[in-house]
């Protein structure tokens, strides 16, 4: 139910949280989308380091340091990754949750979208998917991709015919603020909230940004919006929020 570095974007990466342009450093991969100029490949990629990771039965916690292209310090992130069956027998969640902290000053994160490409807001926490025959997007303002992007439903359901089989996940945003959507279901397949989709967002000095993403898996597809709130429901359950 996820791919990493697909053909079509070598710098996918599964479920994982990247971010575009972080004071002008690219922790995204591939080029940066650069105003009046467009998509430039530019050596100012950063690194995430790991700090430190332990697990505790489906739990990982993990605290990172985000260095930019020169090794400074820009954020320093603490990441809660959550897996659990759901008592429904045919579905299990994943739940990310990731706070960022300016601790070194303040800084912007920006997008394609704030740097001029409009409708390329994405950076944050994003699941890609693999490409599949079928792609059935399902939003609370109803059906298609269209409906999905850029909107702030409070789930997506993305339903696939894999080998004739009918799987789905649900995603949604259970910590924080619901973000706007970033969807795509045609180019490539794959979603998740966006931290700045026509603005630049900062986090000051000393503060915090969380965000995150929840993705239940299924062995069939998501029917509504009453079955997406019901599975909804099963997750925030047994999950941590």
């Amino acid at each position: 139910m996820s791919e990493t570095a697909p053909a079509d974007h070598r710098h996918h990466f599964g479920v994982s949280l990247a971010v575009p342009d972080v004071d002008g450093t690219s922790y995204w991969g591939g080029s940066t989308f650069v105003r009046d100029h467009g998509s430039t490949l530019l050596a100012n990629h950063g690194k995430q380091e790991g700090l430190s990771l332990a697990a505790v039965g489906g739990v990982l916690t993990e605290e990172l340091l985000w260095r930019n292209e020169r090794g400074g310090r820009q954020l320093t992130e603490s990441r809660t990754i959550d897996a659990r069956l759901l008592p429904c027998g045919d579905a299990w969640a994943l739940t990310w949750t990731s706070v960022l902290r300016a601790t070194e000053r303040t800084v912007s994160l920006g997008s394609p979208a704030t740097n001029g490409r409009l409708g390329a807001g994405y950076g944050g926490i994003f699941w890609r998917l693999p490409t599949r025959e079928q792609n059935h997007i399902l939003s609370i303002d109803g059906a298609g991709e269209d409906r999905a992007h850029q909107s702030q439903s409070p789930w997506i359901a993305i339903n696939q015919n894999d080998a004739g089989q009918r799987i789905g996940l649900l995603l949604s945003q259970p910590a924080t603020t619901i973000r706007p959507w970033f969807l795509r279901a045609t180019e490539y397949v794959g979603g998740g909230p966006m931290l700045a989709p026509n603005e630049r967002l900062v986090i000051e000095y000393g503060g915090a940004l969380t965000t995150s993403l929840r993705g239940i898996v299924l062995d069939r597809w998501v029917e509504d919006e009453s079955d997406a709130a019901a599975l909804l429901a099963l997750a925030k359950g047994g999950a941590h929020e």
